[in-house]
């Protein structure tokens, strides 16, 4: 079991949304929380919450495309608290723009955010948990990257965060023997302001923040409504699956079908497809074996 009383966390993307529910659910709980946001003031006013209501946190400016903006927030963090054992990556950014339709750094900035955001950010925090043999790292990825045939139009971002839970599934397997935890949080449907305030997040080097109006084609959801669910509703439901090291967290449990329909079912026929060639033409020749 995961403990969070007394522990101290960093929340990236923490300043609004998902990010700070999850943030001011933890300090609730009685963690230190360092709200980590590349829009600093979102971090300030969701501190000044936290403190208001009796908890402990900090705000810190983190672009987590930039690996010395995560350096230097894990700088300030260890100032303030000491050692991070819970880490939630969960700074990311949507797209609902055609594949051959998106600019070079339009998928730059995508993959960028949401991938090796947490790639980079696990990565700086990590070493410090395996030494002391105690942590917990959180990813956010999306129903769009544990369904990526669930909603179209979505291409950049479905190949993103499903990165991120290959990533994490597999990092597990390396961390079983430091004890830290693993688990990647597939939200889906959470009324979280992320399009709405989408543009006003991307860095200059990927062309920069804009005013533009974020569209979504009628085409992504026309087929799967989705019930979205308040950030503040969802908060508990992560930090209970923490604690009980689930490698998964799910916030809709009638998505269990769609995984049925859209993954699980087509899988299985290929794996069918495969059997029966085997049956007719027998298995192919073995050259070699690995491992064993």
């Amino acid at each position: 079991m995961t403990e969070i009383s007394g522990k101290t966390a960093v929340v990236t993307g923490g300043g609004t949304g998902i990010g700070r529910a999850v943030a001011q659910a933890l300090a609730h709980d009685g963690a230190a929380v360092v709200v980590a946001d590349i829009m600093h003031d979102n971090a300030k006013a969701c501190v000044a919450q936290i403190t208001e209501a009796g908890g402990k946190a900090i705000a810190v400016h983190c672009d987590v495309c930039e690996r010395d903006s995560i350096r230097a927030m894990k700088e300030e963090a260890n100032r303030a608290f000491g050692a991070v054992q819970l880490l939630f990556a969960n700074a990311g950014a949507t797209s609902f723009e055609p594949l051959m339709e998106m600019s070079d750094d339009d998928v730059d900035w995508i993959m960028q955010v949401n991938l090796m955001g947490v790639m980079n950010t696990t990565r700086a925090l990590l070493p410090d948990m395996m030494a002391a043999r105690e942590g917990h790292v959180i990813a956010t990825a999306s129903m769009a990257g544990l369904l990526p045939g669930w909603i179209p139009v979505h291409v950049v971002y479905s190949a993103a965060k499903m990165g991120i839970i290959g990533m994490m599934m597999n990092l597990a397997l390396e961390m079983e023997a430091y004890n830290v935890r693993t688990t990647v949080y597939c939200p889906g449907g959470v009324a979280s302001g992320m399009a709405e305030r989408n543009s006003l997040y991307r860095p200059a080097r990927f062309g920069g923040p804009s005013q533009s109006e974020f569209r979504v084609p009628e085409a992504s959801f026309k087929d799967n409504p989705v019930l979205m669910y308040p950030p503040e509703a969802i908060a508990p439901i992560v930090l209970r699956a923490v604690r009980n090291n689930r490698p998964f967290i799910f916030d809709h449990a009638e998505h269990r079908k769609d995984f049925r329909v859209s993954y699980a079912d087509v899988v299985e026929a290929c794996y069918d497809d495969i059997a029966e060639y085997e049956r007719e033409q027998g298995r192919p020749e073995v050259v070699s074996t690995r491992g064993g």
